[in-house]
């Protein structure tokens, strides 16, 4: 190896074999993948959480090997990440811990503890996967108000593309709000929704979500004041 390689890089860092950390990155990417396909298994699609969470386990794997039992390096990235702000607010505490799950997920990888990614897959992500199953087969009480909220183009028209889905699984439907979005660019349509008994909300979420045109859509029990002036 260059001398000048080795005097800037460090030895070990050098002549380290790339095979290993590679396989490890890649490891990493794909528990992550994991883990993404159970999120959106148990709280719907969100393109951009799945990315976040494919590439979060790939990095944190990488940042890890890079620490080693390194101290001095461990808190030079604290001081490098200190400067790095994340303005999104996750309102949804399953994506909060889905994102721990998958950076956990990322530093066993890293770590050199595959079997540890791989038991923590399957443990916490089975149990993700039963309690959505347990929630989702829940119905709300005939006559409970909720908000939906359906984020779509300025031209979208909910009353000819959403409102017959809604009205197979509503006793009653009240438009609440129309509010601009994003500068302009979409419009959020929020009704005051009454569910039928024994529906199954899980269901209609699952096909608005594949309606073309809906960007995003939320649904939030009624009388949450905090949540409800959010939409």
């Amino acid at each position: 190896m260059p001398e000048f390689l080795t005097s800037a890089f460090g030895e070990g860092l050098v002549t380290g074999h790339p095979g290993p950390v590679f396989l490890r990155i890649l490891a990493a990417v794909l528990l992550g993948a994991v883990v993404a396909w159970i999120h959106r298994r148990t709280t719907g699609p969100n393109a951009a959480m799945t990315a976040t969470l494919v590439l979060l386990a790939g990095l944190i794997a990488m940042v890890t090997q890079v620490i080693g039992d390194n101290v001095a390096r461990a808190f030079s990235l604290v001081g490098a990440l200190s400067i790095v702000r994340f303005r999104t607010v996750v309102r949804d505490t399953r994506d909060t811990a889905f994102v721990i799950f998958s950076v956990a997920v990322g530093m066993a990888v890293g770590a050199q503890a595959p079997w540890a990614a791989l038991m923590g897959v399957l443990v916490v992500g089975g149990t993700a996967l039963v309690l959505s199953r347990t929630s989702s087969s829940a119905s709300p009480t005939n006559g409970d108000a909720f908000l939906l909220a359906l984020r779509a183009a300025p031209d979208w028209d909910p009353e000819a593309s959403a409102a017959p889905l809604i009205d197979q699984y509503v006793s009653e439907r009240k438009l609440h709000s129309v509010r601009s979005a994003k500068q302009g660019l979409s419009l959020d349509h929020c009704y005051v929704v009454s569910f039928q008994d024994g529906a199954k909300v899980q269901d209609l979420i699952k096909q608005l979500n594949r309606l073309e045109g809906v960007q995003e859509l939320k649904l939030l029990r009624q009388g949450s004041d905090e949540e409800f002036s959010r939409i």
